[in-house]
């Protein structure tokens, strides 16, 4: 299974973009809960979660210094 493209999470609007984060951290939550109950099947999907969670909270970070950045402009 490929890696995500950060362009799918540009994709996704604000509210889009909240849910998709919260749902990965919930799912990195349950994955170490898994390793230490030793019940991890598939290590690899650390990985991807951490990647998928560094992909959205850079797009979060961008939207919201593009709205700092006009909301500074404005006044």
């Amino acid at each position: 299974m490929p890696l995500s493209k950060i362009s799918a999470a540009r994709e996704l609007n604000d509210e889009q973009l909240g849910e998709a984060i919260v749902a990965v951290k919930r799912q990195l939550f349950q994955l170490r809960l898994q390793k230490a109950t030793r019940q991890l099947e598939k290590p690899h999907q650390f990985k991807h979660a951490r990647h998928r969670l560094s992909q959205l909270l850079t797009v979060e970070g961008e939207r919201n210094r593009a709205a700092s950045l006009s909301d500074q402009e404005q006044n």
